[in-house]
């Protein structure tokens, strides 16, 4: 919010518990911060999902 481009979906990380937008958002920062930090595995915050991925695998865990 703070840079003011939008975001789709947030995501939060299951390491720290940072938020970050998804990767259909323009900034990618839930990506970005699972790269820079190792932290490779967030769920979704979005009403009435109740998923999580690996950016490792590439897919739901």
């Amino acid at each position: 919010m703070r840079l003011g481009t939008p975001w789709v979906h947030l995501r939060q990380c299951l390491t720290c518990g940072q938020v970050g937008c998804c990767d259909s958002s323009p900034m990618r920062h839930a990506r970005a911060h699972a790269a820079t930090t190792g932290h490779v595995v967030v769920r979704s915050i979005e009403p009435g999902e109740n998923w999580r991925w690996c950016y490792v695998d590439e897919q739901f865990v």
